[in-house]
């Protein structure tokens, strides 16, 4: 199945890995895809390296945008704005191998959030989805265009 690219928007950022004594920054990036528009990734990895070579994280982008105002998510992702501070996200991430806490900038996800908007407003995912497309790959097995016969 021939793929077109996709608009989106990416940007790269710090998380704070919360530890006993100390914080650990943790070079990422959070990215956005009009063709998953009810997603957003995070990609953990070193800075300079493809964000697809590292761990990724895949979040509901309505779960971030609750979370810049109040607790949100529960199970594997929780995130909530700090009390004390205007700035600071926290995002709670669990797997079968263990769990992170990391602190991040509200300032720098509400900017993204807001680009996501642009590309795909709230509300608006299921009209940017090509479902066609989507449904002939998973009846194809994911292969080759079913249009060429």
């Amino acid at each position: 199945m021939a793929h077109r690219s996709s608009p989106g928007y990416t940007v790269p950022t710090t998380l704070y890995l919360v530890g006993p004594t100390s914080w650990t920054e943790v070079p990422a990036a959070l990215s956005y895809a009009v063709s998953d528009p009810f997603a957003v990734r995070i990609g953990f990895g070193d800075a300079g390296e493809p964000v697809d070579d590292g761990i990724t994280w895949l979040l509901g982008r309505e779960l971030l945008a609750a979370g810049l105002e109040r607790p949100a998510g529960d199970g594997d992702v929780r995130i909530w704005p700090a009390r004390t501070s205007g700035d600071v996200l926290y995002l709670h991430l669990r797997a079968p191998s263990g769990e992170a806490l990391f602190e991040l900038s509200r300032a720098t996800v509400a900017a993204f959030l807001q680009r996501t908007e642009e590309l795909v407003p709230s509300g608006q995912e299921t009209a940017a989805l090509d479902v066609d497309d989507e449904l002939a790959a998973l009846l194809s097995g994911g292969g080759a265009d079913p249009g060429a016969r």
